[in-house]
């Protein structure tokens, strides 16, 4: 047993090193929104609103993770650099550029990398955004200001992406029930239906 918790703490040292950083925060990113999408996918056919799982959906949402990933690994690297410290004002002025500027940015790379692995048209991912950024960006404002200044505050660098990740399960949880939320969609089409006219609509996830 002493050898094995050895070996998971030697293991944990290297992955969270600075050399394999990168790596590990973009697997952990990989990894959870993946799971994020299969917990609402089984959800959604324990209430019988689909029949099977989804296996590209989740490989697409996994992937839109990876992107993520990538941005946050470096977005909390120049946060530290840029605002060095831990003082309560510090904290506060970084939780609110997170969510002004780096929010708006990582909806958007959801959305854009989803639309390049659906081979949606530019368009056709600018309506869905005007859909449905709104929703999530709402959200954003109360899941992430109350964990981000614990973890500004509390959590060294190497540590972000991983604490980021794990509050995201439940926030991944809804994520892919909006980006895969037709409900918008459909009242469109029937409006449009309803006065005669037809509609071009982005691609249904």
């Amino acid at each position: 047993m002493s050898g094995v918790v050895s070996w998971l703490r030697s293991a944990t040292k290297t992955a969270f090193s600075r050399k394999y950083l990168l790596f590990t925060n973009v697997t952990i990113s990989i990894s959870l929104s993946g799971v994020g999408d299969i917990i609402e996918q089984h959800y959604e056919i324990y209430t019988k609103q689909q029949t099977a799982w989804d296996r590209q959906r989740t490989r697409n949402m996994s992937i839109s993770g990876m992107t993520v990933g990538v941005f946050c690994h470096n977005w909390y690297n120049f946060m530290d650099r840029r605002f060095p410290g831990r003082a309560l004002g510090l904290v506060l002025k970084k939780v609110l550029i997170d969510q002004t500027v780096a929010s708006p940015i990582v909806i958007f790379l959801f959305f854009a990398t989803l639309g390049v692995l659906k081979r949606s048209s530019w368009d056709d991912m600018c309506e869905e955004m005007r859909d449905k950024f709104l929703r999530l960006y709402t959200a954003e404002w109360v899941v992430w200001p109350p964990a981000q200044i614990i973890n500004f505050y509390l959590l060294p660098n190497k540590y972000r992406v991983l604490y980021d990740n794990t509050i995201s399960l439940g926030y991944d949880v809804y994520t892919s029930y909006v980006i895969n939320d037709d409900s918008t969609k459909d009242k469109d089409d029937t409006d449009q239906d309803d006065t005669g006219g037809k509609k071009e609509r982005g691609t249904s996830q």
